[in-house]
């Protein structure tokens, strides 16, 4: 599966982390920032696919579940830690589910958004990925 949790650099001190993303910390330059918050823990968000943008998810707060399908094989992965963040390639089906209360999932995207770049059938994204 083409997904990768990528190490946030911080900085340690008694006062409180920094976790710094720059230069060549996620493998593409980011050209969009959105985040999820307030969600109850019995939605799902998610469901679709991308054809070329990558994806960077983060907990900033609180945790949740990434459930993840490449056309043969689904892989949960939970994020709950502010200083790891999942990379999400190409074609790779997800879906985000079992928020906590009060977690804050923050998105960096290699592309503005583009309707024509998402698959949101998953019957379709299971006949694109053979």
């Amino acid at each position: 599966m083409d997904i990768e949790i990528i190490t946030i650099p911080k900085i340690e001190d008694i006062r409180g982390n920094i976790a710094v993303i720059e230069n060549d910390v996620i493998p593409f330059k980011v050209q969009r920032v959105y985040y999820l918050y307030d969600i109850p823990s019995t939605a799902s968000r998610g469901g679709h696919s991308h054809i070329e943008q990558l994806e960077f998810l983060i907990a900033l707060s609180g945790s949740f579940d990434v459930v993840l399908h490449d056309g043969n094989e689904t892989k949960t992965v939970t994020l709950n830690k502010p200083d790891k963040g999942l990379l999400i390639k190409e074609n790779t089906w997800r879906e985000l589910e079992n928020f906590s209360s009060g977690s804050v999932c923050l998105v960096l995207a290699s592309d503005v958004f583009k309707e024509e770049d998402y698959i949101r059938d998953f019957d379709e994204f299971l006949a694109n990925s053979k």
